[in-house]
């Protein structure tokens, strides 16, 4: 297509679309009252008027013996412009959108492959267009929830009603999520490869505004939950001031008694805890100071009873002997296993260097032993030997590591 015969297009379209919209402003008292009548009155139209109508698809005649209605699309334009949630159909079409996008962008490949530079503008123009229909789409359809929870949802007064409400707006949430699912970015960034424009158009951009759509209805299902939660709180108070109400209808006589000045309280009535109130000395209050003086002077004295110190305290220092033996004894064995690798030259394991000498200490103290010996000498000592534990894990979900035996070995 030449750029000539495509302007020429786009005049006539534009030119059309004009008188549309033009038929649409002059007749707009008879098309309002069509849209609140459900027909529309034939008394301030001209045949003529009436002919330019029906040719423009803005009027229809669904049968010969009925009267003249509007077109849906036209009642459904009007419902959005005016906000009229009782016969506003919000559509979010997704797959088909997606179908006419790969299609653009494949003739937008087309034409950039061809040098047709106007005719790729003119499908990067209609892609954009598809974008922001579709992010419209979305945001009017929360934009209808939220809508419809200030007005229908917040007004019902039947819980019937508003549990048919609530499902009502949680099916059309599921219809959006299952919508803004079927936009798959890894598709989408395959298909745009690395043109910088459709990338910026179609995955960078269109990611942002799912995002923000996806926050919005978590809003509006919180708000959903909320107001639910605060209608059934509502309607069980209602109840139980309308139980009252026909309680005293059916026993005018009825005088509710002083529970406070009751020994047993009824259960119903009786809900809160027992309060113990809270006492404190006040020191600067002089008659207290004194009521205090008095009591401290009645406290009975403290009995100091001395503890016996003979048996306990000559057995203390022996026992201190006895652990201090015991740990230079143990020290002295592992120096000689730390001898025995340096003399062998060989790695040498812990255990065995235990069980072969017969000495009478732990296995668990014994690798104690070993690894903190090594961990006390000096660096430039360390650096002669390699220790290798031999450890595994504790768990399949738990990292601690368990040290079963240890490999000393000359570095």
């Amino acid at each position: 297509m030449s750029q000539a015969p495509a302007h020429a297009l786009e005049s006539r379209l534009i030119a059309t679309g004009v008188e549309r919209l033009a038929l649409l402003g002059k007749h707009a008292e008879a098309l309002m009252a069509g849209y609140a009548r459900n027909e529309v009155p034939l008394e301030g139209l001209t045949t003529t008027a009436l002919n330019r109508l029906l040719a423009a698809r803005i009027l229809w005649r669904p049968d010969e013996q009925g009267g003249v209605k509007l077109a849906p699309k036209v009642r459904e334009l009007i419902a959005e412009m005016l906000a009229d949630e009782s016969r506003r159909h919000v559509n979010a079409d997704v797959a088909e959108t997606l179908e006419l996008l790969r299609g653009l962008v494949q003739s937008y490949r087309e034409a950039r492959d061809a040098g047709e530079y106007w005719r790729q503008e003119q499908q990067l123009l209609r892609l954009r267009q598809e974008v922001d229909d579709l992010n419209g789409r979305f945001a009017d359809a929360i934009d209808s929830l939220w809508r419809r929870l200030n007005g229908d949802f917040g007004f019902v007064s039947r819980l019937a009603d508003k549990i048919r409400e609530n499902e009502r707006a949680q099916k059309q949430i599921v219809r959006l999520l299952d919508g803004l699912a079927l936009i798959d970015f890894d598709e989408l960034i395959t298909l745009v490869g690395s043109d910088g424009a459709l990338r910026k158009l179609l995955v960078s951009g269109l990611q942002q505004q799912l995002t923000q759509h996806y926050t919005s209805l978590r809003e509006v299902q919180r708000r959903l939950v909320e107001l639910m939660a605060r209608f059934r709180q509502q309607q069980s108070r209602s109840r139980l001031v309308a139980g009252m109400a026909g309680f005293l209808r059916e026993h005018p006589g009825f005088v509710p008694g002083n529970y406070a000045r009751r020994s047993e309280v009824p259960g119903l009535v009786n809900r809160a805890a027992p309060l113990v109130a809270a006492g404190a000395a006040a020191l600067d209050h002089h008659p207290d100071g004194r009521v205090l003086g008095e009591l401290l002077k009645h406290l009975p004295p403290p009995v100091h009873r001395p503890e016996p110190v003979s048996a306990a305290g000559v057995a203390a220092p022996q026992e201190d002997a006895l652990v201090a033996a015991r740990q230079q004894a143990l020290k002295e064995d592992v120096e000689r296993f730390y001898l025995a690798v340096v003399d062998g030259g060989e790695p040498l394991s812990a255990l065995e260097f235990l069980a072969q000498g017969a000495f009478a200490w732990g296995e668990e103290i014994w690798l104690f032993q070993v690894i903190a010996e090594f961990q006390g000498l000096p660096r430039s000592e360390q650096r002669a030997f390699r220790l290798r534990p031999q450890e595994s894990q504790a768990g399949r979900y738990n990292d601690v590591r368990l040290i079963h035996d240890v490999v000393l070995e000359l570095a």
